[in-house]
């Protein structure tokens, strides 16, 4: 059996991100260094908040570091509709023994990555900012990334303007920062993140799988991105069900770029006619996904054999 693959999980922790969270935590062929807040889905205090109280109860052995609070050049515009004021549903864990660490995630990220000449992939699950910043600021980082794996951005177009996708629009700077970085990347936007759904059959299976399946179905009942009779999809999920069942995922190279300014700020662009491509392929976009064997594993995951 090969190593454990070495991730960072950079995220804004909302109920979706909580579940991507705990595979990855659970999962014994990831090696989950540290997890990195954002704001995005709530302020960064309460994603910070939140993914202590997730590392708490699952028992993991993972620090916390708390990253920026703001967009580069945005005003951020928090989901608290979707997730809820708390971002966890108002689900009522415990309160938190631990602290975040000291260093500011950017700072730990950077340290953790140049601790091994083991490479090591980000999973980004919120707005890009801390890793658009780690770039810039300690390009010595990118020889040792593996890939940056992105849940973000969309070209069949948004779910906060017609164009742009939660991620991308609150930080559009930062994602085109990430895209030209020259750093291996997957995008997974909402052309297959919307697949990825939970129903019904599934919830009532958590919720009769003991204490952990009880609280992810506690927390997804109170998400508003839609409905288990029709489809609750988990976007942030997809990112790990690509690093641990990427065959499920279908793929292409495309040359992406994203806007930064205007009514369209955050829409990610690519021509569909080859002969217009100015440049090489940047980022492997993700561009389908098997549904009815997305749910079974992420059930498979989250309640083992419920």
């Amino acid at each position: 059996m090969k190593d454990p693959r070495r991730i960072i999980i950079d995220t804004d922790p909302g109920i979706d991100d909580a579940l991507a969270i705990a595979i990855a935590l659970k999962n014994p062929q990831l090696d989950v260094r540290l997890i990195s807040t954002v704001a995005g889905n709530v302020p960064v205090s309460q994603t910070t908040e939140n993914a202590l109280k997730l590392v708490e109860f699952f028992g993991a052995d993972v620090p916390v570091a708390r990253g920026c609070e703001q967009p580069l050049f945005r005003v951020l515009e928090c989901s608290t509709y979707v997730h809820g004021k708390d971002g966890m549903g108002g689900f009522e864990f415990p309160v938190p023994v631990s602290k975040p660490i000291e260093k500011h995630s950017i700072i730990a990220m950077r340290d953790e990555i140049m601790s091994t000449e083991e490479k090591t992939t980000i999973v980004a699950i919120g707005i890009e900012t801390n890793v658009a910043i780690l770039l810039k600021m300690y390009p010595e980082v990118k020889e040792r990334i593996e890939e940056i794996v992105i849940m973000g951005g969309s070209m069949i177009g948004g779910n906060v303007t017609s164009s742009a996708e939660f991620n991308f629009y609150n930080d559009p700077h930062a994602a085109e920062i990430v895209f030209r970085s020259g750093v291996p990347i997957t995008m997974l936007g909402l052309d297959v993140t919307n697949y990825g759904r939970l129903y019904t059959g599934t919830n009532e299976k958590l919720k009769k799988s003991g204490r952990e399946g009880q609280m992810f179905s506690a927390i997804l009942e109170k998400y508003v991105a839609g409905t288990l009779e029709t489809g609750l999809p988990v976007h942030d999920v997809c990112t790990v069900a690509y690093l641990l069942k990427p065959e499920l995922f279908e793929t292409d190279m495309k040359h992406v770029m994203v806007q930064t300014e205007g009514p369209a700020a955050g829409a990610t662009v690519f021509h569909r006619r080859p002969e217009m491509v100015e440049g090489e392929p940047n980022v492997k976009v993700c561009t389908g996904v098997d549904e009815p064997a997305f749910e079974e594993w992420v059930v498979s995951q989250l309640c083992g054999e419920c």
